[in-house]
């Protein structure tokens, strides 16, 4: 691996810390510098960011639009899998990560770098999850993180370097909180959110409605899958990308998906974050329904016992990691018969499934009902019970004496 790369991608957003990294860049190698920016749902406007990297040094700036593979590709199979972290993170910034560095990856190959910069700090789980998916895409690939070497520590210090270099920047005041956006979920963190007694501000909120202000009348929604996957809104049949989009419009309309909580992040400290995931909340309610109907309760058992596991990979950054893989095959297998319809019904932040069916269900009304069946006799179930309980009469017998 070579100390003084000659071509570097960098993810670049055009805000003041990456124009910083790409002037840094150009003064710490003397390399050529191709930015890379990847489009995944986050609603920014994304036109003038060429002009701006070449302004600052850039050779140009890539735009990829990866908004339907990210769905596709990063955001179902994991809703497949119910993965939630910590009980209540469905995981919006974590599953972007992997779709992200595909992407950039993909570019820095067709555009010849030998390297790739980007601009996650020394504290959090981005730089790890950038840096595992590059890795195992080309395990050759030089990873420059320009936070976890330089001197620069603040903003101040950053708007004072461009001033020394004569690089004019759009020096705003700093916001009072980070905010990460794509077409699952935003996220803010830091700032006035440090203190997690404070309650986070309504006006911090980009897409819900507060419950407060959400519509006084429910509104039912019902969400079609196939193999596990959404494919249609109310009758209408729409692609991933488009199918979230109208979820998540609906869903923030009625103040879907709210969450504050207090996470432990990878590198060891608690952080805590606030999440908005209007869509991504719909469909794992509206999943789980589904499957509640079509799936064997072993596959089920066994499936939901390695949640847990699954959901760590992904937030963790193992996404290209062969144990995710394995886990997914799995995930997919158990989702062969989980097609039909969930109605939903939606209120003040509230998701409610209100119905749910399937020509696979394995639901029989004619087993389950408290009605007089000829299907079931009720007697059998005394050595049911009896073979059950004979571990437990054994060890009672024995304390006993």
């Amino acid at each position: 691996m070579s100390d003084s790369p000659k071509k570097i991608l960098l993810a670049y957003s055009g805000g003041l810390d990456t124009s910083v990294i790409l002037l840094w860049l150009k003064e710490r190698y003397g390399a050529e510098i191709v930015a890379f920016c990847a489009d995944v749902g986050q609603g920014e406007e994304l036109s003038g960011l060429d002009e701006k990297a070449r302004a600052t040094g850039a050779l140009k700036c890539v735009i990829a639009d990866i908004r339907e593979e990210f769905v596709r590709d990063y955001v179902f199979p994991m809703l497949r899998a119910n993965a939630i972290y910590e009980g209540e993170y469905l995981l919006g910034t974590s599953i972007a990560r992997p779709a992200i560095s595909k992407a950039m990856m993909d570019v820095a190959r067709e555009e010849g770098c030998d390297a790739i910069a980007h601009g996650a700090t020394g504290k959090g789980n981005d730089q790890v999850r950038f840096e595992l998916a590059a890795y195992a895409i080309d395990p050759r690939i030089q990873v420059i993180a320009p936070w976890r070497e330089w001197d620069i520590k603040s903003r101040t210090d950053c708007i004072n370097y461009c001033k020394e270099r004569n690089i004019p920047v759009e020096a705003t005041a700093e916001k009072p909180y980070s905010m990460d956006a794509n077409a699952l979920h935003i996220s803010y963190e830091g700032g006035i959110l440090e203190d997690p007694w404070a309650e986070a501000p309504n006006e911090i909120f980009r897409w819900t409605k507060s419950p407060e202000e959400a519509p006084d009348e429910p509104q039912y929604v019902v969400i079609r899958y196939e193999n596990g996957d959404p494919v249609a809104v109310d009758g209408e049949e729409l692609g991933p990308y488009a199918l979230l989009t109208k979820l998540n419009e609906i869903g923030a309309e009625h103040g879907i998906g709210r969450v504050d909580i207090v996470e432990n992040r990878f590198v060891g400290m608690k952080s805590r974050g606030v999440y908005e995931t209007p869509g991504g909340t719909i469909l794992h309610k509206a999943h789980r329904a589904l499957e509640s109907i079509t799936m064997d309760r072993e596959v089920m058992r066994i499936r939901d016992s390695l949640i847990p596991e699954y959901t760590s990979l992904v937030y963790r950054g193992f996404w290209f990691a062969p144990e995710r893989e394995l886990l997914q095959t799995l995930v997919d297998e158990s989702q062969r018969d989980v097609s039909g319809e969930v109605r939903v019904k939606l209120y003040k932040g509230s998701v409610s499934v209100v119905g749910r069916r399937s020509e696979k269900s394995l639901y029989r009304e004619d087993f389950a009902t408290f009605e007089s069946d000829e299907v079931y006799h009720q007697g059998d179930a005394t050595g049911f019970i009896r073979l059950n309980a004979l571990r437990l009469r054994i060890r009672a017998l024995r304390d006993q004496g």
